[in-house]
């Protein structure tokens, strides 16, 4: 948006948070200070917090419940705190910990996306809640850890981690957000004896509460229907319902037993089961170097869909399991999605610990960790630790294999399937087995297969960046292809030297692709690849001839930088590559060494176009950057 759009809803938003008294963790108007300390200090309740009593039989709910008006909401898998706010200011905010002591996280709180940090109400206020992070958050950041890092097994263990940091920074980007549940003091509020009530105070001061239905006798199946539906595709992460009276006197005045509050109970999931017989263990290699174990047996229906796996997690569930092929074993659906074994019922004890990585024949090694054994795969070139690199090999600009997602890649990985590129072009003699695979069968295989023939006929420019050469992308493989004709042999055998005479390629470039086709492994990777490729001669056909009806090229040495909306390219990404196909180059930034701005709406006021009127650099339209690239419509 540009800078006009941007400070009107900015401004909006600095009335609307006045007016409403309400600020947001997460607000552009709220500037965090980010704190960093060398411990969390400890902190007791001003009232102990006491566990719920749980239950899994809907006629003991049902009993609870009774003829009393009944909040039932989501039972949030996540980290309890306490929040306190004085004078409409967040004051406080302490984990749970063992129900009497907690962890103070005020700094971290503060960065909590959806957490109000300011609010209307001036009186002392006093809540409870759950920080919890969503699946899909769970995920991204994961896959965002990198390869030497050990990945969360769910969310609730991220969540633990991230609300305890040390760095308010580092919580800051984990995206935890906070549900409030229960309301323990706000001086001077009649609720009118009702939780309800107090749910709603605190969505009008800002908060995001728990979902809930009211239930009672009447309705309770209805209720429990609709929470039993959604949570298969509710992204927080939930293990049960919590039933709560809404009569807050009636509540009280049950009073607690030694270890819970007699006003509450918590509805965990009836888990469906079934029996079946375990007829693998797939040992699947990670990014990590962690060698996970996975059930395999044979198929069920559990909680509506079929399944015929589930992760053991680590060497040390494989023992305590005591599993064996053709053991009978109990599966369930944890919280109704995550399929585990519940029981071995034979307990034969006979599966053999792998000593070597399935994915790249390496030696593998037992780790015990605070009592917990895992199987480790510590060679650095093992394949499974590479997947970033084959996810970019088979990529569009790449090698354009379709068919192959990161998923497949990490099945195929995980199996020995694949240990170079050029095992890729040879998964035909695996057909069988891949048939056989979850998410496969004769139809896929036969498209993987067609996409792999015709990946096989390909450009050097395409070769060079999915070889992922350090710092050579999709415009700088191009570039050392027209300098070198399309010949692989002239680029493999280059020294930085003359790496340096291609305009655009820099010593640091130079340097590092000359000394990854020296490394006696790549070239023996690439000689290998290359009985299964065949490169067409000569660079890509370039889009555009880039020259004028003079024969002048006007596009060749010049630099671009795109900006706005375009539409005559549908989308940036072919815009550069016509400009790179006439001999230019595009940037992401105005400098003294941009020739042109490409932007529809010269008059904008973007930093862009600022930048460029300010240096003297001509700010064109599509249409002109078209003509210059010889292109007339």
């Amino acid at each position: 948006m540009s800078n006009l759009e941007f400070d009107a809803l900015y401004e909006e938003l600095e009335r609307l948070e006045l007016e409403t008294g309400i600020v947001l963790a997460a607000s552009p108007t709220h500037k965090v200070g980010y704190e960093a300390v060398d411990e969390l200090p400890k902190e007791a309740h001003e009232r102990p917090m006491l566990s719920l009593a749980k239950t899994k039989d809907t006629k003991q709910l049902r009993s609870f419940i009774g003829t009393h008006k009944t909040l039932v909401s989501w039972k949030l898998d996540g980290l309890t705190v306490v929040l306190t706010y004085r004078d409409g200011k967040l004051e406080k905010a302490v984990t749970r910990g063992n129900g009497l002591t907690g962890d103070v996280i005020t700094a971290n709180a503060r960065t909590f996306r959806n957490l109000p940090v300011r609010i209307s109400y001036r009186g002392e206020l006093v809540l409870r809640g759950e920080a919890v992070i969503s699946y899909p958050d769970f995920e991204r950041i994961n896959a965002s850890l990198g390869e030497s890092a050990a990945l969360y097994k769910n969310p609730r263990n991220l969540c633990s981690g991230s609300v305890r940091q040390l760095n308010s920074e580092v919580t800051a980007g984990r995206s935890v957000r906070f549900y409030a549940f229960s309301l323990v003091k706000a001086e001077g509020v009649d609720f009118e004896n009702s939780r309800q009530n107090q749910y709603s105070f605190l969505a009008k001061q800002g908060f995001e509460t728990v979902e809930y239905r009211i239930a009672d006798a009447g309705n309770l199946d209805e209720v429990l229907t609709y929470f039993e539906q959604k949570i298969r595709t509710y992204e927080i992460p939930s293990d049960g319902l919590v039933a709560l009276y809404d009569d807050i006197a009636f509540g009280d005045s049950l009073g607690n037993t030694a270890k819970s509050p007699r006003n509450a109970l918590a509805f965990k999931w009836q888990d469906e089961q079934a029996l079946t017989h375990l007829t693998a263990i797939e040992w699947n290699p990670s990014r990590t170097g962690l060698i996970n174990p996975v059930a395999i047996f044979e198929p069920v229906e559990l909680e509506g869909t079929t399944v015929s796996r589930a992760s053991v997690h680590n060497v040390s569930i494989v023992r305590s399991l005591m599993l064996g092929i053709g053991d009978q074993i109990s599966v369930y659906k944890a919280n109704m999605i995550i399929p585990q074994i519940a029981e071995n019922l034979t307990k034969s004890g006979t599966i053999r610990i792998p000593d070597r990585c399935p994915a790249c024949g390496h030696p593998a090694f037992l780790h015990n960790a605070q009592g917990t054994e895992t199987l480790v795969c510590e060679n650095p070139d093992c394949a499974a630790k590479r997947i970033h690199s084959f996810v970019q090999f088979v990529s569009r600009d790449a090698m354009n294999i379709e068919g192959l997602s990161e998923m497949s890649l990490e099945k195929f990985i995980g199996r020995g399937l694949i240990r170079s590129f050029a095992d890729l072009f040879r998964l035909e003699r695996w057909s069988e087995e891949i048939i056989s695979m979850e998410g496969f069968g004769e139809k896929s295989m036969q498209n993987l297969r067609e996409n792999i023939e015709r990946a096989r006929d390909t450009t050097l420019p395409r070769v060079l960046f999915a070889l992922g050469i350090p710092n050579i992308g999709v415009a700088n493989a191009k570039v050392v292809s027209r300098f070198f004709d399309g010949d692989i042999e002239r680029v493999r055998g280059a020294t930085k030297e003359e790496l340096c005479r291609i305009d655009g390629v820099g010593p640091v470039m130079a340097n590092a692709m000359a000394a990854w086709f020296q490394e006696e492994g790549n070239r023996e990777m690439l000689d290998d690849l290359l009985t299964q490729i065949r490169i067409k001669p000569g660079p890509d056909e370039p889009a555009f001839d880039g020259t004028d009806p003079s024969g002048r090229n006007l596009a060749a040495g010049k630099v671009f930088v795109i900006t706005g909306t375009l539409t005559q390219f549908p989308n940036r990404r072919r815009a550069q590559e016509a400009i790179e196909a006439a001999g230019g180059k595009v940037t992401g930034s105005v400098s003294g060494k941009t020739d042109y701005l490409v932007n529809n709406d010269p008059a904008s006021a973007s930093n862009k176009n600022q930048t460029a009127k300010k240096l003297g650099i001509p700010i064109i339209t599509e249409q002109q950057l078209l003509e210059l690239l010889g292109e007339r419509s």
